[in-house]
């Protein structure tokens, strides 16, 4: 069991327009839901900041059964290949989708969500250590899932919880997805420790989503750089927000300039700037900068959560002892995953890690311990802090338009995409913007005379540049 939720049975658990749900009710939304699912089934919970996710969310963790959490709105393509691929038993969705889901069996309705019984299931074995879920690439209905346990989930929270002084006096806003780590890590450590989660679907550039944040008692803020960046746009730093004690970011790495200017802003109005590192491969959380070290260590991700530690390789995977120098970051962890999975045979295997994860970001550390990111190792950027395997997006695209020609590079909130037919860019970036999720004005479409690429035909990214004139 992962919450004890009776242990604060009569407090707020959860708030929002026109909700008051207390741990106790919370506690019997989730038992009711997963009686429904045997044990060691798997669900497929498309997620909403509802009561209805988080319900079943609890209630599949604390009864051993292991849910896949996806986005709320991915497109009925993509879902429909995710449960063609890993064939759960049920899936858990907002009840407006049931006409995607023919031939699927109602078994229960709650707080405007199904339980639905897929006629298709497969006979699955899963390790017993299999908790959850996450899909490693936001929206794009990748196959590729993280396998978390439940050692995984509970040593996380309880580190989160220690560095970021999280007590049941805490109320955070949901200001992030469920189906995203940095999300549900925010979801755990509330619960876990007795606070209480403001419910809301507004995007934090909006002025009601801080009228709800001061209405509800809101003490806690949680960012992506792109989230920053935009309330930079909209002056935040000018105003002050009532009962705001701690900002966080995480989901890629904050300019320093804006990085310096929220962490001034936090000291200016006593307000713990912390910024933190990590990855769904980690459950969330691998590194933190303490928040009195924020303006003096700009740019800098921090340093290993407690109970965590880092290391650097070289290319002999050496470890680098010197400060200044750059290799790849290693953690190690109780909170590192099982492994992935591609297929659904990959749920029954066990801990391919044991507690180790070459994270694929390049780094140094500086004379006082304090490490800082420089690159990446391997072809990922982050939108909107999801992390993208730019490989993986060539492959769909590809695949969907039976375009050869065709390239992906870009950097963190900007895909470039690259292609010698011109006619095509219309219905890619429909398909990017309407299929994919990604917000038109964070991908960038090329057209070229050629795809430069070597004699062996592989592709050369650092020769790809947009058409002058």
């Amino acid at each position: 069991m992962i919450w004890d939720l009776e242990r604060y049975a009569e407090r707020e658990a959860l708030t929002g327009e026109g909700i008051s749900i207390r741990y106790r009710v919370l506690r019997e939304k989730g038992d009711e839901i997963c009686r429904m699912v045997p044990k060691r089934s798997l669900v497929f919970v498309l997620c909403r900041n509802k009561v209805a996710t988080i319900a079943a969310y609890t209630g599949f963790l604390n009864g051993g059964v292991v849910p896949l959490m996806l986005d709320g709105k991915l497109s009925p393509e993509l879902l429909a290949s995710m449960i063609g691929l890993y064939e759960p038993a049920f899936l858990w969705l907002p009840a407006e989708r049931r006409d995607e889901m023919a031939g699927a069996e109602e078994i229960y309705r709650a707080d405007g969500y199904l339980l639905l019984k897929n006629p298709k299931a497969a006979e699955l074995a899963m390790d017993p250590s299999l908790a959850l879920l996450i899909s490693t690439s936001g929206s794009t209905g990748s196959p590729k899932l993280v396998r978390l346990s439940y050692k995984n989930i509970l040593a996380n929270t309880a580190s989160i919880i220690e560095y970021l002084h999280i007590n049941e006096r805490e109320r955070a806003i949901t200001s992030l997805p469920l189906n995203y780590v940095y999300g549900l890590s925010v979801l755990n450590t509330h619960l876990y420790a007795g606070g209480c989660l403001i419910l809301t679907e507004q995007n934090c550039y909006s002025k009601l989503f801080w009228d709800q944040f001061e209405r509800y008692g809101g003490t806690s803020f949680a960012g992506i750089p792109f989230m920053y960046e935009m309330l930079h746009k909209l002056r935040f730093e000018k105003k002050t927000i009532p009962g705001l004690k701690t900002m966080t970011q995480a989901g890629g790495k904050l300019s320093p300039e804006l990085h310096e200017l929220f962490a001034a802003y936090a000291q200016e109005n006593g307000i713990d700037f912390v910024v933190m590192y990590g990855a769904s491969e980690a459950t969330a959380r691998m590194g933190y900068l303490p928040p009195e070290r924020s303006l003096e260590k700009r740019g800098s991700m921090g340093i290993a959560i407690p109970g965590g530690r880092f290391e650097l390789i070289d290319e002999a995977h050496r470890v680098i002892g010197e400060a200044g120098q750059s290799g790849e970051l290693v953690y190690y962890g109780e909170n590192v995953s099982l492994g992935y999975a591609e297929a659904p045979e990959d749920l029954n295997r066990p801990d391919e890690r044991n507690g180790r994860l070459e994270t694929g970001d390049m780094a140094y550390f500086d004379a006082d311990g304090y490490y800082y990111i420089v690159g990446r190792k391997s072809r990922f950027i982050k939108i909107l802090g999801k992390r993208t395997n730019l490989a993986e997006m060539e492959g769909i695209l590809k695949q969907k338009f039976g375009i050869l020609d065709l390239a992906c590079s870009g950097k963190d909130d900007s895909l470039d995409i690259y292609l010698t037919d011109a006619s095509r860019t219309e219905e890619i970036g429909d398909y990017l913007f309407e299929e994919i999720g990604i917000n038109r004005h964070l991908y960038h479409l090329h057209v070229i005379p050629e795809i430069p690429k070597n004699t062996a035909g592989k592709v050369l990214y650092s020769q790809l540049k947009p058409q002058e004139g």
